[in-house]
């Protein structure tokens, strides 16, 4: 996850308000700090140790790239945050920071929370990365998370969600609903992680309709509702009956309510804001890592490297699915769920084609992570092409 975020009001859309003084109250079970404005695998791999185990509480900070009230992916970190103190009580104490811009500012904001004590920090989006690696080569002695990075430290490991799977899951219901035949997609940024996002969902829907076909609307912003609202009526205008996301707000759905289309919730279980639209939501418990790397910082067992979970160590899932959603469609997406957390079933597994017919994975092959992770190309079915200079 990664990129700018607006700084504007923007919590004004119907039904947000209440999400929001809700999602505060529920975040304040420590400290918490204010907005910036004011303020692979199944475990760990093997690296370097940072600091022991603190001897008194452990003090945590998340650094956000959005409000918690975004209802979307700063709401699924905060929902993770609190897992933390609720399996740990009073041996930790957290602290929360919202609205961090991505480059200078976020340096400033890290190296205050390490002034403030905490010595396990979370940085939540992509573009943290280079400033966590500058202020963790200054503060060998305090633990940095990075989620969705690819550059570590000895104190600085990275994290991430296969958001692909969740997309993939949510394609298949999108292929089996569209009358049409056609979908649309609001994208944020174009990095691989998007584009890989963006590839499962007509991935998935192809699995049942082999003619799906998807086009992209970009908004060059993580959290922009009114940029989102204009992606999705855009689609809309284009032809496409369902609608999928990789922004954080809830705004592609509300649109698609108001439109009487058919849409998914990202990142956290949307269905509240617009449930004649709700097919589904693809959601991520980001509790069991940070679960996990809390327990490895108090028993002194941190290390570097990098994780990167799914459905099999429940990370990723797909949740209050329709009931317009025929049992077939749902007996699909269970299937493919099952397959994806013992291991039987591979979303990219080939042959899989590019828009241009050339081939991207050979037939039988499996991709690796490393393909993932520089993943720059539409596949088949996919219209438009990916923003130049990605």
């Amino acid at each position: 996850m990664s990129s700018p975020v607006s700084k504007r009001s923007v919590l004004k859309l119907a039904g947000w308000a209440v999400l929001a003084a809700s999602a505060a109250l529920a975040g304040c079970g420590k400290k918490e700090g204010e907005g910036a404005g004011a303020a692979s695998g199944s475990a760990p791999a093997e690296g370097a140790s940072a600091a022991a185990a603190p001897s008194g509480p452990l003090k945590i900070a998340f650094a956000y790239v959005g409000p918690v009230g975004d209802a979307g992916w700063t709401f699924a970190h905060n929902q993770g945050r609190l897992a933390v103190e609720k399996a740990f009580g009073d041996k930790v104490v957290t602290r929360i920071v919202e609205k961090v811009p991505e480059g200078p500012e976020a340096e400033r904001v890290i190296r205050d929370l390490v002034a403030q004590g905490n010595t396990l920090i979370f940085g939540t989006t992509f573009g943290y990365m280079e400033p966590m690696l500058k202020v963790a080569a200054d503060h060998p002695n305090v633990k940095f998370e990075h989620a969705t990075g690819y550059k570590t430290a000895p104190n600085m490991r990275t994290y991430d969600a296969r958001t692909y799977e969740g997309a993939y899951l949510a394609g298949i219901i999108a292929g089996g609903m569209s009358k049409t035949g056609t979908l649309g997609v609001v994208g944020s940024i174009p990095i691989p992680e998007v584009i890989r996002n963006i590839n499962a969902f007509t991935l998935g829907a192809q699995s049942v309709n082999p003619q799906v076909r998807t086009r992209v609307v970009w908004v060059n912003a993580w959290f922009d509702p009114p940029k989102e609202t204009e992606g999705a009526q855009s689609l809309i205008n284009q032809g496409a009956d369902v609608l999928f996301q990789n922004t954080d707000s809830p705004a592609v759905l509300q649109t698609a309510e108001k439109a009487g289309k058919h849409a998914f919730g990202w990142d956290s279980d949307m269905s509240q804001f617009g449930p004649k639209a709700h097919l589904a939501s693809s959601v991520i418990h980001w509790d069991p890592y940070y679960v996990q790397a809390t327990r490895d910082a108090l028993e002194g067992r941190w290390r570097s490297g990098g994780v990167w979970w799914g459905v099999k160590e429940g990370a990723i899932d797909i949740v209050s699915i329709s009931d317009k959603v025929p049992a077939e469609l749902k007996a699909r997406v269970e299937a493919a769920k099952a397959g994806l957390k013992d291991g039987s079933f591979a979303i990219w597994k080939g042959p899989i084609v590019g828009q241009d017919g050339k081939e991207v994975l050979a037939k039988d092959v499996v991709a690796d992570d490393k393909f993932l992770g520089g993943l720059h190309v539409y596949v088949k079915g996919v219209e438009g092409a990916v923003p130049s200079g990605q």
